[in-house]
């Protein structure tokens, strides 16, 4: 069984779709999991990619993508 690696953690969703958008663009295969509670609210969304796609995953979120 592989292993997915986290590359990136946010709070918000719209953030987190756009980043799994881009690896998609890159043939990375993200995955987006959904961590929030689903009665509260509150929590976060994590990215995996495959372990041989984390550094170009990290390096595509680290110079390509601005949010500010």
């Amino acid at each position: 069984m592989t292993s997915w690696q986290k590359v990136h953690t946010t709070s918000n969703l719209y953030r987190a779709e756009i980043i799994r958008a881009i690896l998609e663009e890159n043939e990375l295969n993200p995955i987006l999991v959904d961590k929030r509670d689903s009665t509260y609210h509150f929590g976060h969304y994590e990215l995996y990619v495959l372990p041989e796609h984390v550094l170009k995953a990290l390096k595509i979120i680290q110079d390509e993508i601005q949010f500010e």
